[in-house]
């Protein structure tokens, strides 16, 4: 038996590199009280390097029926949370493919040993999606890598009285007896683990203010929610928008669950919260700015292979520390100096620009990303640092890129030696001294 592709050593069984995405289009169907999906996924993709055989990633499902315009099928099974479809002869690189996936089931997290558990998750009275980073193929089958960006649309029907969120634009949203159809249309590409779907039975609540951009923004949540951490989010966007560039989407929404929810979570044009999660405190408040900053750093620029998790994090974390300079709070210079000396009183084994997968959501990783941008920003001084950030995301926005690409382009726009001033913090184990 042959083996399986893995596409990034960080996420064992995931991934294919022979073939990309192009788009997803997602027509299912779920009811809430049983835990039941069922649907019809249909991928357009293309040959990447020449194969025989197709490998999407799908855990826990049924697979019922495969159909595939362009190559003939020889025949499909799963295998190891795969599904491998194996076709009568090989394929050219550049050849367009229609694999269409008829499946069902109940869907439930899938757990990895150095990862945890990611995916589709029941509620106490809904569904929340948390792919990150590995979780996706609980509810779709995809190639599972995140430089794998493809657009989507995502039909949903679902059980009377509850609302669907998920990526992208509400194209459509019908009722029929017992039952309602939401459609979303996510056109800007989109890597698979932040493609989402939060049910609910949930309320738009009207923002305190709209960003000077128009971006239209939600909060929505049941409707006796209290979240008053939302109340700025429209001066966030502003910020951010002045600092980072234009919102890279056409809209964005923050959706509050019902349950308690440890951490936020991210996923493209949308950031789910738990309702303990949403007050007026700062630690509140920064996860809010932190989660909206991932619009712009891992959503529409996204790592090519998960050891750069720090142009995510690092860059999220730094965003919550310029809100709270631009909000009126404490400076960025002295959040840089707090958590710095709190990273020294810490194990100093961690490699920012390779951590492995135990170790790559490791709060490090977030606060050493921060300060190194700090350290950036002191030395090439505000104008050139964010003239960088600006032109990252403007001239990569819908690509993959990696920490060379960074320290690269940062060199380029701000004409100074940055491969000499962030080498020490990515690439070597001890934590270097914070410019002031």
């Amino acid at each position: 038996m042959s083996q399986l592709p893995t596409a990034d050593p960080y996420l064992p069984g995931h991934g294919d590199l022979s073939f990309g995405v192009r788009r997803y289009d997602l027509d299912l169907a779920y009811a809430v009280e049983g835990n039941r999906l069922s649907g019809d996924a249909t991928l357009e993709v293309e040959v990447l390097l020449a194969t025989s055989r197709l490998v999407l990633d799908l855990a826990h499902l049924s697979v019922d029926k495969v159909r595939v315009s362009g190559a003939r099928l020889k025949r499909f099974a799963t295998r190891s949370d795969r599904l491998v479809l194996d076709l009568a002869e090989e394929v050219p690189r550049g050849t367009t493919l229609t694999v269409v996936v008829r499946y069902s089931g109940s869907p439930r997290p899938l757990v990895a040993r150095d990862l945890g558990d990611a995916g589709w998750e029941e509620l106490t009275d809904g569904v929340i999606v948390a792919a990150q980073p590995h979780g996706s193929p609980t509810w779709f089958p995809c190639n599972d890598r995140p430089d794998d960006k493809a657009s989507y649309r995502i039909a949903l029907r679902v059980t009377a009285g509850y609302t669907v969120v998920a990526n992208g634009v509400l194209r459509e949203h019908r009722r029929g007896g017992s039952t309602e159809t939401w459609v979303f249309e996510q056109d800007e590409p989109m890597a698979t683990y932040l493609a989402t779907v939060q049910i609910g039975r949930y309320v738009d609540h009207q923002p305190a203010g709209r960003p000077a951009s128009g971006l239209p923004v939600r909060v929505v949540g049941p409707a006796d929610l209290d979240a008053p951490g939302f109340a700025r989010q429209h001066e966030m966007v502003d910020a951010f928008e002045r600092l980072f560039g234009p919102y890279p989407f056409s809209g964005y929404a923050a959706v509050v669950t019902a349950d308690e929810l440890e951490i936020p979570l991210e996923s493209q044009s949308l950031s789910t919260f738990g309702r303990n999660i949403v007050g007026e405190d700062w630690d509140s408040v920064r996860l809010i700015a932190h989660e909206l900053a991932h619009q712009w750093f891992g959503n529409a620029v996204t790592l090519r292979h998960w050891r750069d998790i720090w142009l995510h994090e690092g860059f999220a974390c730094y965003a919550e520390w310029l809100w709270s300079e631009e909000s009126g709070s404490t400076p960025a210079a002295e959040l840089a100096a707090e958590h710095h000396g709190r990273l020294a009183d810490k194990p100093q084994d961690l490699l920012l620009a390779d951590p492995g997968p135990e170790l790559m959501f490791d709060d490090r990783v977030y606060k050493r990303g921060a300060c190194a941008l700090h350290a950036l920003r002191v030395k090439v001084g505000d104008e050139a640092f964010f003239e960088v950030l600006r032109t990252w995301v403007a001239s990569r926005a819908g690509t993959s890129v990696t920490t060379e690409e960074f320290l690269e382009h940062a060199a380029s726009v701000s004409g100074s030696d940055v491969e000499s001033l962030l080498t020490p913090w990515l690439r070597e184990l001890e934590l270097p001294a914070l410019p002031s």
